[in-house]
Protein backbone atom coordinates (compact mmCIF):
# COMPACT_ATOMS: atom_id res chain seq x y z
CA UNK A 1 0.00 0.00 0.00
CA UNK A 2 1.30 3.55 -0.55
CA UNK A 3 1.98 5.43 2.61
CA UNK A 4 1.51 8.96 3.25
CA UNK A 5 3.77 11.21 2.06
CA UNK A 6 6.67 12.90 3.01
CA UNK A 7 5.45 15.63 3.36
CA UNK A 8 2.18 15.36 5.06
CA UNK A 9 4.29 14.87 8.02
CA UNK A 10 4.71 17.70 10.12
CA UNK A 11 8.20 17.94 11.96
CA UNK A 12 7.89 14.13 11.92
CA UNK A 13 5.30 13.40 14.90
CA UNK A 14 7.61 15.69 17.22
CA UNK A 15 4.28 18.37 18.50
CA UNK A 16 2.55 19.21 21.25
CA UNK A 17 -1.54 18.24 20.52
CA UNK A 18 -3.62 20.92 22.37
CA UNK A 19 -7.46 20.15 22.21
CA UNK A 20 -10.31 22.70 22.69
CA UNK A 21 -13.81 21.35 22.93
CA UNK A 22 -15.80 24.47 21.82
CA UNK A 23 -18.64 22.98 22.43
CA UNK A 24 -20.52 19.48 23.47
CA UNK A 25 -23.19 20.23 20.89
CA UNK A 26 -23.39 18.14 17.75
CA UNK A 27 -26.15 18.20 14.72
CA UNK A 28 -25.70 14.56 14.60
CA UNK A 29 -26.35 11.76 16.92
CA UNK A 30 -23.75 8.91 15.20
CA UNK A 31 -24.56 5.35 16.43
CA UNK A 32 -21.55 4.27 17.85
CA UNK A 33 -20.13 8.00 19.16
CA UNK A 34 -18.05 7.35 22.31
CA UNK A 35 -19.36 11.16 23.08
CA UNK A 36 -22.71 10.28 24.77
CA UNK A 37 -22.98 13.51 26.49
CA UNK A 38 -23.56 16.15 23.93
CA UNK A 39 -25.57 18.72 24.58
CA UNK A 40 -26.83 22.34 23.65
CA UNK A 41 -25.80 23.73 27.14
CA UNK A 42 -22.04 23.79 27.32
CA UNK A 43 -19.46 25.55 25.47
CA UNK A 44 -16.64 27.15 25.46
CA UNK A 45 -16.56 30.71 26.62
CA UNK A 46 -13.53 32.68 25.06
CA UNK A 47 -12.28 34.12 28.66
CA UNK A 48 -12.07 30.31 29.33
CA UNK A 49 -10.12 29.86 25.77
CA UNK A 50 -7.79 32.97 26.30
CA UNK A 51 -6.61 31.69 30.15
CA UNK A 52 -5.85 28.68 28.74
CA UNK A 53 -3.61 29.97 26.36
CA UNK A 54 -1.72 31.90 28.18
CA UNK A 55 -1.70 29.05 30.39
CA UNK A 56 -0.33 26.30 28.58
CA UNK A 57 2.05 28.76 26.55
CA UNK A 58 3.51 30.14 29.93
CA UNK A 59 4.71 26.28 30.52
CA UNK A 60 8.07 25.53 29.38
CA UNK A 61 7.39 21.59 30.36
CA UNK A 62 4.79 21.39 27.34
CA UNK A 63 7.58 22.90 25.25
CA UNK A 64 10.80 20.83 25.98
CA UNK A 65 11.45 18.60 23.47
CA UNK A 66 8.59 19.64 21.12
CA UNK A 67 9.65 21.46 18.05
CA UNK A 68 5.59 22.51 17.23
CA UNK A 69 1.86 22.26 18.60
CA UNK A 70 -1.30 21.40 16.60
CA UNK A 71 -4.05 23.47 18.20
CA UNK A 72 -6.98 21.24 17.86
CA UNK A 73 -10.67 22.16 18.00
CA UNK A 74 -13.38 19.49 18.39
CA UNK A 75 -16.61 18.96 19.75
CA UNK A 76 -19.54 17.91 19.84
CA UNK A 77 -19.25 19.21 16.06
CA UNK A 78 -16.41 22.26 15.99
CA UNK A 79 -17.78 24.14 13.05
CA UNK A 80 -20.84 24.82 15.27
CA UNK A 81 -18.70 27.78 17.12
CA UNK A 82 -16.54 28.48 13.90
CA UNK A 83 -16.75 32.70 15.26
CA UNK A 84 -15.46 31.41 18.46
CA UNK A 85 -12.76 28.98 17.03
CA UNK A 86 -11.53 31.82 14.85
CA UNK A 87 -11.18 34.37 17.93
CA UNK A 88 -9.29 31.72 19.68
CA UNK A 89 -7.10 31.27 16.74
CA UNK A 90 -6.34 35.04 16.55
CA UNK A 91 -5.38 35.07 20.20
CA UNK A 92 -2.90 32.06 19.83
CA UNK A 93 -1.01 34.20 16.90
CA UNK A 94 -0.85 37.09 18.45
CA UNK A 95 0.55 35.58 22.07
CA UNK A 96 2.90 33.52 20.24
CA UNK A 97 4.04 36.57 18.76
CA UNK A 98 4.11 38.94 21.72
CA UNK A 99 5.90 36.14 23.75
CA UNK A 100 8.40 35.38 20.71
CA UNK A 101 7.27 31.74 21.27
CA UNK A 102 9.40 29.23 20.47
CA UNK A 103 6.09 28.00 18.41
CA UNK A 104 5.66 30.99 16.75
CA UNK A 105 5.85 29.98 13.16
CA UNK A 106 5.91 26.55 14.39
CA UNK A 107 1.78 25.26 14.60
CA UNK A 108 -0.96 24.03 12.85
CA UNK A 109 -4.45 24.50 13.36
CA UNK A 110 -6.64 20.97 13.33
CA UNK A 111 -10.47 20.51 12.91
CA UNK A 112 -12.39 17.40 13.01
CA UNK A 113 -15.93 17.90 11.39
CA UNK A 114 -18.21 15.81 10.33
CA UNK A 115 -18.95 18.12 7.30
CA UNK A 116 -21.78 19.71 7.48
CA UNK A 117 -21.11 23.42 7.89
CA UNK A 118 -18.02 22.78 5.59
CA UNK A 119 -19.43 25.13 2.58
CA UNK A 120 -20.76 27.76 4.92
CA UNK A 121 -19.59 31.62 4.41
CA UNK A 122 -18.07 31.54 7.90
CA UNK A 123 -15.94 28.67 7.57
CA UNK A 124 -14.67 29.22 4.13
CA UNK A 125 -13.66 32.70 5.11
CA UNK A 126 -11.90 31.27 8.38
CA UNK A 127 -10.21 28.56 5.57
CA UNK A 128 -8.74 31.23 3.85
CA UNK A 129 -7.52 32.99 6.65
CA UNK A 130 -5.52 30.06 8.08
CA UNK A 131 -5.06 28.30 4.88
CA UNK A 132 -1.05 28.18 5.55
CA UNK A 133 -1.49 26.63 8.57
CA UNK A 134 -4.62 24.61 8.71
CA UNK A 135 -5.80 21.52 8.20
CA UNK A 136 -9.52 19.72 8.33
CA UNK A 137 -10.40 16.16 8.58
CA UNK A 138 -14.34 15.72 7.34
CA UNK A 139 -15.72 12.42 8.82
CA UNK A 140 -17.06 10.57 5.86
CA UNK A 141 -17.96 6.43 6.62
CA UNK A 142 -17.64 5.03 3.07
CA UNK A 143 -20.56 4.40 1.14
CA UNK A 144 -24.23 5.49 1.68
CA UNK A 145 -25.23 2.14 3.11
CA UNK A 146 -22.27 2.25 6.22
CA UNK A 147 -22.78 6.26 6.33
CA UNK A 148 -26.30 6.27 6.84
CA UNK A 149 -26.53 3.66 9.59
CA UNK A 150 -24.16 5.09 11.73
CA UNK A 151 -24.20 8.62 11.34
CA UNK A 152 -27.70 10.27 11.40
CA UNK A 153 -29.58 12.90 12.58
CA UNK A 154 -31.89 13.22 15.69
CA UNK A 155 -34.61 11.95 13.62
CA UNK A 156 -32.92 9.30 12.52
CA UNK A 157 -32.07 9.97 8.82
CA UNK A 158 -28.65 9.91 7.23
CA UNK A 159 -26.40 12.29 6.57
CA UNK A 160 -24.24 11.20 3.61
CA UNK A 161 -25.95 13.36 1.19
CA UNK A 162 -25.69 16.15 3.23
CA UNK A 163 -22.12 15.25 3.70
CA UNK A 164 -21.20 14.23 -0.07
CA UNK A 165 -21.72 17.81 -1.21
CA UNK A 166 -19.29 19.11 0.85
CA UNK A 167 -16.44 16.55 -0.28
CA UNK A 168 -15.62 17.75 -3.45
CA UNK A 169 -14.69 21.18 -2.20
CA UNK A 170 -13.13 19.86 0.84
CA UNK A 171 -10.63 18.04 -1.68
CA UNK A 172 -10.11 20.82 -4.35
CA UNK A 173 -9.07 23.24 -0.69
CA UNK A 174 -6.94 20.02 1.00
CA UNK A 175 -5.61 17.49 -1.80
CA UNK A 176 -4.00 15.12 0.61
CA UNK A 177 -6.49 15.32 3.06
CA UNK A 178 -7.73 11.81 4.86
CA UNK A 179 -10.70 10.92 6.54
CA UNK A 180 -11.54 8.40 9.61
CA UNK A 181 -13.99 5.86 9.15
CA UNK A 182 -15.44 3.63 11.99
CA UNK A 183 -16.25 0.68 11.83
CA UNK A 184 -18.87 -1.19 14.60
CA UNK A 185 -20.99 -4.58 14.23
CA UNK A 186 -23.91 -3.17 12.28
CA UNK A 187 -21.86 -1.95 9.59
CA UNK A 188 -19.88 -4.55 8.67
CA UNK A 189 -21.09 -6.11 5.62
CA UNK A 190 -19.94 -2.56 4.32
CA UNK A 191 -16.12 -2.31 4.42
CA UNK A 192 -14.75 -3.70 1.16
CA UNK A 193 -17.36 -1.20 -0.26
CA UNK A 194 -16.55 1.58 1.55
CA UNK A 195 -12.95 1.84 1.52
CA UNK A 196 -12.83 1.11 -2.57
CA UNK A 197 -15.91 4.15 -2.89
CA UNK A 198 -13.79 6.28 -0.67
CA UNK A 199 -11.05 6.02 -3.00
CA UNK A 200 -13.78 6.64 -5.91
CA UNK A 201 -14.65 10.30 -4.63
CA UNK A 202 -10.86 11.43 -4.50
CA UNK A 203 -9.87 10.44 -0.72
CA UNK A 204 -6.52 8.67 -1.71
CA UNK A 205 -6.12 8.36 2.36
CA UNK A 206 -8.64 6.32 4.58
CA UNK A 207 -8.09 5.76 8.35
CA UNK A 208 -10.59 3.30 9.52
CA UNK A 209 -10.77 1.33 12.76
CA UNK A 210 -12.76 -0.81 14.87
CA UNK A 211 -14.36 0.65 18.30
CA UNK A 212 -13.14 0.02 21.13
CA UNK A 213 -16.61 -0.46 22.79
CA UNK A 214 -18.11 -3.93 24.12
CA UNK A 215 -20.43 -4.44 20.95
CA UNK A 216 -18.77 -7.16 19.12
CA UNK A 217 -20.69 -10.56 18.42
CA UNK A 218 -20.31 -14.42 17.78
CA UNK A 219 -19.28 -14.38 13.89
CA UNK A 220 -18.39 -10.81 13.42
CA UNK A 221 -14.35 -11.53 13.72
CA UNK A 222 -15.43 -14.01 10.33
CA UNK A 223 -17.17 -11.48 8.67
CA UNK A 224 -14.45 -8.62 9.27
CA UNK A 225 -11.68 -11.01 7.80
CA UNK A 226 -13.95 -11.88 4.52
CA UNK A 227 -14.34 -8.58 3.89
CA UNK A 228 -10.78 -7.53 4.36
CA UNK A 229 -9.63 -10.43 2.27
CA UNK A 230 -11.97 -9.44 -0.41
CA UNK A 231 -11.08 -5.93 -0.22
CA UNK A 232 -7.54 -7.49 -0.69
CA UNK A 233 -8.22 -8.56 -4.01
CA UNK A 234 -9.26 -5.86 -5.44
CA UNK A 235 -6.38 -3.87 -4.42
CA UNK A 236 -4.16 -6.22 -5.93
CA UNK A 237 -6.44 -7.14 -9.20
CA UNK A 238 -6.85 -3.27 -9.83
CA UNK A 239 -2.70 -2.33 -8.09
CA UNK A 240 -4.47 0.13 -6.17
CA UNK A 241 -1.96 -0.56 -3.66
CA UNK A 242 -0.11 2.31 -6.04
CA UNK A 243 -2.13 5.16 -5.59
CA UNK A 244 -3.93 4.81 -2.06
CA UNK A 245 -3.62 4.13 1.13
CA UNK A 246 -6.06 2.06 3.40
CA UNK A 247 -4.85 1.97 7.45
CA UNK A 248 -6.31 -1.16 8.01
CA UNK A 249 -3.28 -3.32 5.83
CA UNK A 250 -0.20 -2.86 7.42
CA UNK A 251 2.44 -4.66 6.59
CA UNK A 252 4.31 -4.83 10.84
CA UNK A 253 0.68 -6.98 10.95
CA UNK A 254 1.81 -9.59 9.33
CA UNK A 255 5.44 -9.88 11.02
CA UNK A 256 6.61 -11.72 13.77
CA UNK A 257 6.40 -10.29 17.14
CA UNK A 258 9.47 -9.33 18.32
CA UNK A 259 9.06 -9.96 22.39
CA UNK A 260 11.46 -7.90 23.95
CA UNK A 261 10.64 -5.08 21.23
CA UNK A 262 8.77 -1.77 22.16
CA UNK A 263 6.88 -1.43 25.05
CA UNK A 264 5.88 2.00 24.93
CA UNK A 265 2.00 3.11 25.42
CA UNK A 266 -0.17 2.74 22.29
CA UNK A 267 -1.95 6.17 23.35
CA UNK A 268 -0.69 9.91 23.80
CA UNK A 269 -2.92 10.49 26.85
CA UNK A 270 -1.33 12.43 29.24
CA UNK A 271 1.76 13.99 26.47
CA UNK A 272 -1.58 16.01 25.11
CA UNK A 273 -3.65 18.24 26.99
CA UNK A 274 -7.67 18.46 26.13
CA UNK A 275 -8.92 21.75 27.75
CA UNK A 276 -12.95 21.30 28.65
CA UNK A 277 -15.75 23.80 28.01
CA UNK A 278 -14.90 24.77 31.67
CA UNK A 279 -11.30 25.30 31.24
CA UNK A 280 -10.21 21.98 32.79
CA UNK A 281 -7.13 19.96 31.38
CA UNK A 282 -7.56 16.22 30.65
CA UNK A 283 -5.12 13.86 29.50
CA UNK A 284 -7.32 13.65 26.32
CA UNK A 285 -10.99 13.74 25.53
CA UNK A 286 -11.87 10.43 26.19
CA UNK A 287 -11.20 11.56 30.22
CA UNK A 288 -13.49 13.99 30.24
CA UNK A 289 -17.39 13.65 31.25
CA UNK A 290 -18.93 13.71 28.11
CA UNK A 291 -17.30 10.98 26.85
CA UNK A 292 -17.03 8.65 29.87
CA UNK A 293 -20.45 6.53 31.05
CA UNK A 294 -19.34 4.56 33.98
CA UNK A 295 -16.28 7.01 35.46
CA UNK A 296 -15.88 10.85 36.36
CA UNK A 297 -14.14 12.65 34.42
CA UNK A 298 -10.05 12.94 35.03
CA UNK A 299 -8.67 15.79 35.53
CA UNK A 300 -4.92 16.91 35.66
CA UNK A 301 -5.44 20.40 36.05
CA UNK A 302 -6.84 23.58 35.03
CA UNK A 303 -6.48 27.02 32.95
CA UNK A 304 -5.92 29.01 36.18
CA UNK A 305 -3.73 26.61 37.99
CA UNK A 306 -1.65 24.62 35.54
CA UNK A 307 -1.12 21.08 35.42
CA UNK A 308 -0.57 19.06 38.77
CA UNK A 309 2.18 17.07 38.19
CA UNK A 310 1.45 14.36 40.61
CA UNK A 311 -2.24 13.81 39.27
CA UNK A 312 0.08 13.02 35.85
CA UNK A 313 2.71 11.21 37.12
CA UNK A 314 0.45 8.02 36.73
CA UNK A 315 0.66 8.64 33.05
CA UNK A 316 3.94 8.65 33.04
CA UNK A 317 4.30 5.42 34.12
CA UNK A 318 2.11 3.74 31.14
CA UNK A 319 3.48 0.96 29.37
CA UNK A 320 2.24 -2.18 27.76
CA UNK A 321 3.31 -3.99 30.39
CA UNK A 322 1.68 -2.24 32.81
CA UNK A 323 -1.90 -2.76 31.59
CA UNK A 324 -1.38 -5.81 29.65
CA UNK A 325 -2.41 -9.49 30.83
CA UNK A 326 0.39 -12.11 30.05
CA UNK A 327 -2.04 -13.51 27.37
CA UNK A 328 -1.74 -9.62 25.44
CA UNK A 329 1.92 -9.95 26.42
CA UNK A 330 2.44 -13.25 25.04
CA UNK A 331 0.11 -13.27 22.24
CA UNK A 332 1.77 -13.80 18.51
CA UNK A 333 -0.94 -11.18 17.25
CA UNK A 334 -0.03 -8.67 19.27
CA UNK A 335 1.62 -6.34 15.94
CA UNK A 336 -0.56 -3.35 16.02
CA UNK A 337 -2.91 -4.26 18.26
CA UNK A 338 -4.44 -1.17 19.76
CA UNK A 339 -6.19 0.12 22.99
CA UNK A 340 -7.52 3.61 24.03
CA UNK A 341 -6.57 4.89 27.43
CA UNK A 342 -9.88 6.92 28.23
CA UNK A 343 -11.45 3.62 26.93
CA UNK A 344 -9.27 1.33 29.35
CA UNK A 345 -10.65 3.88 32.40
CA UNK A 346 -14.17 4.27 31.72
CA UNK A 347 -14.32 0.03 31.99
CA UNK A 348 -12.27 -0.68 34.56
CA UNK A 349 -13.03 -2.85 37.16
CA UNK A 350 -11.87 0.26 39.52
CA UNK A 351 -10.94 4.00 38.81
CA UNK A 352 -7.46 2.80 37.15
CA UNK A 353 -5.76 3.40 34.23
CA UNK A 354 -4.04 0.64 34.36
CA UNK A 355 -6.67 -2.05 33.13
CA UNK A 356 -6.78 -2.76 29.37
CA UNK A 357 -9.48 -3.14 27.40
CA UNK A 358 -9.89 -6.07 24.93
CA UNK A 359 -13.32 -6.40 23.46
CA UNK A 360 -11.38 -5.66 20.28
CA UNK A 361 -9.29 -8.97 20.57
CA UNK A 362 -11.01 -11.21 17.86
CA UNK A 363 -11.35 -8.45 15.73
CA UNK A 364 -7.81 -8.08 15.52
CA UNK A 365 -7.14 -10.84 15.08
CA UNK A 366 -9.09 -11.20 12.15
CA UNK A 367 -7.33 -8.59 10.96
CA UNK A 368 -3.87 -10.09 11.54
CA UNK A 369 -5.08 -13.07 9.31
CA UNK A 370 -6.36 -10.23 6.33
CA UNK A 371 -3.34 -9.12 6.27
CA UNK A 372 -1.30 -12.07 6.21
CA UNK A 373 -3.30 -13.22 3.09
CA UNK A 374 -2.89 -9.49 1.73
CA UNK A 375 1.33 -9.30 2.11
CA UNK A 376 1.60 -12.86 1.36
CA UNK A 377 -0.31 -12.73 -2.03
CA UNK A 378 1.18 -9.53 -3.19
CA UNK A 379 4.65 -10.21 -2.73
CA UNK A 380 4.04 -12.94 -4.26
CA UNK A 381 2.83 -11.46 -7.59
CA UNK A 382 5.42 -8.99 -7.35
CA UNK A 383 8.06 -11.32 -7.47
CA UNK A 384 6.53 -13.03 -10.32
CA UNK A 385 5.62 -16.11 -7.99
Amino acid sequence: MVQEESQREWIKGNARHITFIVTENCQLRCKYCYITGKNSIKKMSFDIAAKSVDMILDMPQLVFGNEGVVWEFIGGEPLMEIDLIDRICDYIKIRMFEMNHPWFNSYRISISTNGLLYSSPKVQKFIEKNSKHLSIGISIDGNKEKHDSQRIFPNGEGSYEEVLRNVKLWLAQFPEATTKATISHDDLPYVKDSVLHLWSIGIKYVNMNTIFENCWEDGDDLIFERQLTELADEIIANKYYNNFYCSLFDRSLSEPVIKDGNDSNWCGAGKMIAVGCDGGFYPCIRFIDYSLNNKPGLKIGDCKTGIDKNLLRPFETLRKSTQSSMECMDCEDSNGCAWCQGANYDFADSDTIFQRATYICKMHKARVRANKYFWNKLDRIKNGK
